[in-house]
């Protein structure tokens, strides 16, 4: 979810998409930390460079990365990790919810 100018909330997802000033907005994070998330592979804007576009689903990976990095001190190769390992778990619990709902 997203503030916008009139307060309003809106969702995000996979096929939102954002520039990377709008990214660094919904995170309150510089430009520059945006791109160490990008050369780490966290996150993966679309399009050429110049033109840059990131999905919803990065605002919420960034978000975690940078509570994990706050809270427990993890560098940005393990919170690469972590990230993938957590998304791993909620996918995997999904499937079993379906799973045991047939």
């Amino acid at each position: 979810m997203q503030q916008n100018q009139n307060g309003d909330i809106t969702i995000l997802d996979e096929d939102s998409e954002l520039t990377l000033k709008e990214l660094c907005r919904a995170c309150g994070i510089p430009a520059e930390q945006i791109l160490a998330l990008v050369e780490e592979g966290i996150i993966e804007p679309r399009g050429p460079q110049a033109h840059w576009r990131f999905s919803g689903i990065c605002v919420r990976r960034v978000r975690r990365v940078y509570h994990l990095r706050r809270d427990l001190g993890v560098n940005l190769a393990g919170a690469a990790l972590a990230i993938e390992l957590l998304e791993e778990i909620e996918q995997l619990r999904a499937r079993l919810a379906r799973l045991e709902h047939k």
